[in-house]
């Protein structure tokens, strides 16, 4: 039998430090691959990461993910440089294009082209670690500058991605890809295409990583953990934008998609509603139940991806977390 390789992630909703890291540690004791911590318009994830890798010795920990719109290439490469020295190599740099929400309604950056500004940064990024100058597009009169540490070529990255022009630059340039909310029937025919581009375009390339999995919650109250799954699935096919509910809905879950936005007129992250003729769609996205229950869903998932990563619904108790890592940990 195959060795699972299993990883966890939060979402952005997340906010409790003191958990993340606790969290991190139990990872950490149970044998997962890595430990992936977002950032969206709440934790700054470098400073948590940072503390992970220093509470942690083993486990992988990642930015999952830091957004291209809110770094420049050159903070971005010094954080990564940075993290695997604090991690002792152990630092996954993710990256994606985030949303027009974030960009611009944080950030206060206009959502422009944003596949070539995820292109842009990967491109800078990995120079600029593999010991290259600064490639400069603005200040073309400066002296291109190189980064003051070591080169850490060997950091890798992982690019989020789930639109057409987005998942061609993690099969060109990425060493994988973390997408979100893939149905799991979808995703041995993504990953065969996007492995078929990346050997016409990085001839001689390793095989993307594919690192993602579903929402997941374990309980002895199978009903609840079913519950907290599906407010949480609900939330973002509704309230995150509409790039989650077109990526689903593309994926042959449109009918589904409808009916879950329907139900929910008042988007609610802890009281989310998946209606009965739309279960289908969170078979698809979450794996929920009893701990026995967890387990024998996610074992459908290891023939899926090659790191099956666990995403906790966010503000979940410690107990509920607790079950929920050791139910899907890859000893089990």
């Amino acid at each position: 039998m195959t060795a699972r390789r299993r990883g966890v992630a939060l979402t952005p909703m997340e906010t409790r430090r003191d958990v993340i890291v606790r969290a991190a540690v139990l990872a950490d004791e149970l044998g997962y691959e890595m430990f992936s911590v977002p950032e969206g318009w709440g934790l700054d994830s470098v400073p948590v990461l940072t503390e992970i890798a220093l509470r942690t010795s083993l486990i992988q920990v990642a930015s999952g993910i830091l957004s291209v719109w809110g770094r420049t290439p050159a903070t971005l490469a010094m954080t990564a440089a940075t993290l695997h020295q604090v991690s002792t190599g152990r630092f996954i740099l993710g990256l994606g294009a985030s949303t027009s929400a974030l960009a611009e309604g944080f950030h206060d950056v206009p959502f422009e082209h944003p596949a070539a500004r995820l292109r842009d940064a990967v491109t800078k990024v990995r120079a600029l670690l593999g010991g290259q100058p600064a490639q400069l597009g603005h200040a073309s009169s400066a002296r291109p500058l190189r980064l003051g540490q070591p080169p850490a070529p060997q950091v890798p990255i992982h690019v989020a991605a789930l639109g057409e022009h987005t998942t061609r630059v993690a099969a060109e340039l990425g060493d994988g890809w973390i997408p979100f909310l893939v149905a799991r029937d979808s995703l041995p025919a993504w990953r065969d295409e996007l492995n078929r581009l990346r050997e016409v375009t990085a001839p001689g390339a390793q095989p993307l990583t594919i690192a993602t999995g579903p929402i997941t919650a374990a309980g002895d109250d199978a009903q609840q953990a079913r519950d907290i799954a599906a407010s949480c699935a609900a939330w973002y096919l509704t309230a995150m934008g509409d790039v989650y509910a077109r990526s689903v809905s593309s994926q042959g879950y449109a009918t589904e998609v409808k009916e879950i936005i329907a139900a929910n007129p008042r988007p609610n992250p802890q009281r989310g509603i998946v209606p009965a003729d739309a279960q289908a769609v969170l078979g698809q996205l979450a794996a929920c139940g009893t701990p026995g229950q967890v387990r024998e869903q996610l074992e459908c998932w290891d023939d899926a991806a090659d790191i099956v990563t666990v995403v906790l619904p966010p503000g979940l108790p410690w107990p509920v977390i607790e079950a929920t890592l050791r139910a899907a940990a890859p000893g089990t």
